[in-house]
């Protein structure tokens, strides 16, 4: 059985498919010396769980098996990291093999703590509690959105990073179309408890998305962080971040973004910042203190949101600096932050904002993209999908 590779990459989601597609089609000297570790069976489009939740998309249509994704040439090894050794080249499983490297790169993503929430685990899933951010339960919140005729409909954004930071409002905009074509609007209070101080981090997009929510009448109650639910009482209890006070609400939906943190193998190995994250160089992606290790997407410490979008801009950085050290010459590959982010702000509109690390927009389109477009939400619903299971994770765009 081989346990030394060139690159070993940790992670089969967006990240560690892109990275291995792209160096197997830089050089074919890679094939059988590099492998993916990652112990799922499954393979998920999660930017399609927003449109499931809404009532537009299957959620089959966002899953695949593992190995159907894998890139050829790839050795795929169906185990956990247990423990970091990158003083010694090497990693740990929970099979209890050692795999040694020349260079590792780490996109393991973040993880979900729906245990963060008092009585959120016990309720999702029922008594109108829902979240977009769990393939189990995603079509139960189109399930709850067609059965609100009245009271709060309640989203939320929790006090910690999450992956793809505008899906909480997203599904929010949606559901309030829903209520409208439902004919049950006016008798529905839309409320965003947001942990966040505003709708939006970049002012262009900001500017924008504060009229869809004067337009759509809702209710923004930021600085508000979840810290309960009451799935029985039907009562969501949020504290006031600026002032310490509880508030509590009543609800008929209720739509939970789970706070997210680093996966627990991260936080606890030589690799993490103090936080956790993987932590690199935000321009070179090349680890702070082991020159032959990457990170990117989700677990690593980079200043920019965590999308799919980002990591398809960070995936060519990481392997251009790869290469640059095999070869021996100077990293050249240089990451600005860009990231996407699409928000879906009803059935056939979307604002796509895209900007770097600097809150600068970075706009790819011939237009003013702080605009509500029904192209731009084909392009999500219909486009962006094909690129991602035909370009992305082939190592093509």
């Amino acid at each position: 059985m081989k346990t030394h590779y060139k690159v070993l990459i940790v992670g089969g989601g967006t990240a560690g498919i892109t990275t291995a597609a792209r160096l197997l089609r830089q050089s074919k000297a890679f094939e059988s010396d590099v492998a993916i570790v990652d112990p799922a069976d499954k393979h998920y489009y999660q930017p399609l769980w927003t449109l499931v939740g809404a009532g537009v998309s299957d959620k089959e249509e966002t899953e695949r098996e593992m190995q159907s994704v894998m890139p050829e040439g790839v050795d795929w090894i169906q185990d956990a990291v247990e423990t970091f050794d990158p003083d010694n080249n090497a990693i740990l499983t929970a099979m209890g093999q050692t795999y040694t490297y020349d260079y590792m790169v780490v996109g393991a993503g973040i993880q979900i703590n729906w245990d963060g929430i008092k009585g959120l685990k016990e309720t999702l899933g029922k008594n109108g509690v829902c979240s977009n951010y769990s393939f189990e339960h995603v079509d139960y919140t189109w399930e709850t959105i067609r059965n609100v005729k009245g009271g709060n409909a309640i989203f939320t954004h929790p006090n910690s990073p999450v992956k793809c930071g505008g899906a909480p409002q997203k599904i929010m905009y949606l559901a309030e179309d829903a209520f409208r074509n439902m004919g049950v609007r006016d008798n529905v209070d839309v409320i965003f408890g947001s942990a966040n101080p505003a709708i939006f981090d970049v002012k262009k997009y900001r500017d924008v998305l504060e009229t869809v929510i004067d337009r759509k009448r809702i209710d923004t109650r930021f600085r508000h962080n979840l810290i309960e639910v009451k799935g029985e009482e039907k009562e969501a209890v949020f504290e006031n971040l600026e002032t310490g006070d509880i508030d509590t609400f009543s609800f008929e939906m209720l739509h939970v973004t789970p706070p997210m943190e680093a996966p627990t193998f991260i936080k606890k190995s030589p690799l993490a910042d103090e936080k956790g994250w993987v932590d690199v160089n935000k321009h070179t992606l090349q680890h702070t203190r082991y020159s032959n290790v990457f990170g990117l997407g989700d677990s690593s410490n980079l200043p920019t949101s965590k999308t799919g979008a980002a990591i398809r801009k960070q995936a060519p950085t990481v392997v251009e600096n790869i290469m640059a050290l095999i070869q021996k010459l100077p990293m050249t590959g240089v990451y600005n932050g860009y990231t996407s982010c699409p928000v879906v702000t009803g059935y056939n509109r979307l604002v796509l904002a895209e900007f770097d690390y600097d809150k600068n927009p970075s706009e790819s389109m011939p237009f003013n993209q702080a605009k509500e477009r029904r192209s731009m939400y084909m392009l999500k619903k219909d486009m962006l999908p094909l690129i991602y299971w035909d370009g992305m994770l082939k190592g093509v765009m």
